[in-house]
């Protein structure tokens, strides 16, 4: 499977109910600090507005749930995979996507032969406090050539405008969060993102 070159991510199925309609054809719902109940009616939600725009959904951390509701892709940090009982997920057929920050972390994740593999931050980003300090692009292209076929996903401070600059380095997808999140118009900026990496 080929996935969508244009990435967003976003914590409620407020925004995807929102954004999807516009034409987006890759989307992760990355809820953090909310009851079960509440993550449940989000992904349910979520997996809606997605069935009927032809966009595939990636649900964020909660694997247990992203099985009981027949989700199709899962994403996990470092920290996910700590707790994460992989041979379920893997049973259930789900696809999964793992964030990388470090060799050592990379490694970690090629064991478990992913559909795709992120490496971020490339730039510096707001989103959330980290320990990594931004990676660059020339991190992208070593990471390319460690990881082979596997689809590579930039992530961290991403702009329509670095953008072209991951895809040069190597990286097959370009994820994006607070650029739209935060713009005035997050409408006219999917609407840029989309003529930009399509």
């Amino acid at each position: 499977m080929t996935l969508d070159r244009f990435y967003p991510i976003f914590d409620s199925a407020d925004w995807l109910e929102r954004l999807v309609p516009l034409g987006i054809r890759l989307v992760q719902l990355r809820i953090k600090d909310q009851t079960k109940e509440e993550i449940r009616d989000q992904v349910r939600r979520a997996k809606a507005v997605c069935a009927a725009h032809d966009c595939t959904l990636v649900i964020n951390d909660y694997w247990q749930i992203a099985i009981e509701e027949g989700c199709d892709w899962l994403h996990l940090g470092q920290e996910d995979l700590d707790t994460a009982d992989i041979a379920a997920i893997r049973a259930a057929g789900l696809r999964l996507g793992v964030s990388t920050h470090d060799k050592a972390e990379l490694y970690r994740a090629l064991e478990l032969t992913p559909d795709y593999i992120a490496l971020g931050p490339i730039y510096p980003t707001i989103l959330k406090k980290m320990k990594w300090h931004e990676q660059g692009v020339d991190r992208l292209a070593k990471w390319r050539d460690r990881i082979g076929d596997t689809p590579l996903i930039a992530i961290g401070g991403m702009s329509i405008e670095r953008a072209s600059g991951a895809f040069d380095a190597g990286a097959d997808v370009v994820a994006a969060v607070t650029d739209i999140t935060l713009n005035d118009s997050p409408e006219d900026r999917v609407r840029a993102w989309l003529a930009a990496t399509r």
